[in-house]
């Protein structure tokens, strides 16, 4: 995964859970560290589809707690669509 690609999913992350790109690491938790409920989780996903045009299983929410999860999630849906 690119670091464009990186920075737009972070971009994404951060104007969904209203919080400036700075406040957040790869490892932060967004429930924890950013008070992210399930429909902020539900609203990036959705996000990162129609973004990314790939198609991310909601079980996937599990993984997706923080930058690492995110990212691991969309390269998935990234390389599945170029497969």
């Amino acid at each position: 995964m690119t670091t464009d690609v990186e920075e737009q999913i972070k971009e994404i992350v951060c104007e969904i859970l209203e919080i400036e790109p700075d406040e957040v690491t790869r490892t932060s938790s967004f429930k924890e560290d950013h008070d992210a409920d399930s429909l902020r989780s539900i609203e990036i996903l959705a996000s990162l589809e129609r973004t990314f045009r790939i198609t991310i299983d909601q079980a996937e929410l599990a993984r997706m707690g923080n930058l690492e999860g995110v990212y691991a999630v969309v390269d998935e849906g990234l390389a599945a669509r170029r497969a």
